[in-house]
């Protein structure tokens, strides 16, 4: 049996990288999925696809720092699909590359309402619609940057990311004992958009004990065991994919 048959997934940044490569697997693991980006194109585009595999998607397009897109997209699942089981907040963006100090309140604040505040807010929509049923598995996209290791121009970026453990720490203590999970995901470096250059990847690959970055599906498939019942017993936890980066830092 699919391993998310019957299930709602929401899942945001689905438009590219490794939310996209997700949106795919968890439909042929037999999720309902609402897939939600900016770019409309894009998501009809995988929405399609995933349609003619056999799949149900549903679209929303509309930035995750808006709490209205969150509302969206549960008001999509329930419309479609009569609950919220998974949700993948995975949205994010590395930002303005430079020093701290040089950094400007707006990059700043840019970076965090990306990849943190946005994280709050989804989970904020997402855990009432799952408290309904009595069960939900909430997955966030954290990264190596800020938890295992400091990068140079990162400070913003590695401040949110290490700022997600804290929220799955706190949704743990607050839903635990309701059935609701509440697990981050760190990814190591990954062959996307995001990975920037060959040159740089090259670079990101020699950090990694198995001297290579990921490619999205793999990392997708480590969103999969926090999204089904296999992780029953697993919340308030880190899940590194990482290639080993962590474990060589001396």
């Amino acid at each position: 049996m699919p391993l998310l048959s019957n299930k709602v997934a929401i899942i945001t940044g689905a438009s590219s990288g490794i939310g996209r490569a997700a949106a795919k697997l968890f439909a042929i693991e037999g999720a309902r999925l609402v897939i939600c980006a900016r770019g409309a194109e894009q998501l009809d585009q995988l929405a399609a696809e995933i349609r003619e595999e056999g799949g149900e998607a549903v679209v929303v397009a509309g930035d995750v720092v808006q709490q209205k897109t969150h509302e969206a997209c549960v008001a999509a699942a329930n419309d479609a699909f009569g609950s919220v089981d998974i949700a993948f907040n995975n949205a994010g963006t590395v930002g303005t590359m430079r020093p701290l100090a040089e950094l400007t309140s707006s990059e700043w604040e840019d970076v965090l309402k990306t990849n943190l505040t946005a994280a709050f807010l989804g989970a904020k929509a997402q855990v009432p619609a799952m408290l309904k049923g009595g069960a939900g598995s909430l997955i966030f996209t954290s990264s190596f940057v800020g938890n295992s290791v400091g990068l140079p121009g990162m400070a913003a970026y590695g401040a949110a990311k290490a700022g997600l453990m804290g929220l799955v720490k706190g949704l743990t203590a607050d839903y635990g004992a309701q059935g609701i999970r509440a697990n981050a995901l760190l990814p190591g470096g990954t062959a996307t958009a995001m990975a920037g250059s060959p040159e740089q990847r090259e670079w990101a690959a020699a950090l990694h004990a198995m001297k290579r970055i990921a490619q999205p599906d793999e990392i997708a498939r480590a969103a999969l065991f926090l999204a089904s019942d296999m992780s029953s017993f697993v919340t308030g936890s880190a899940l590194w994919a990482d290639g080993g980066n962590a474990a060589v830092k001396g």
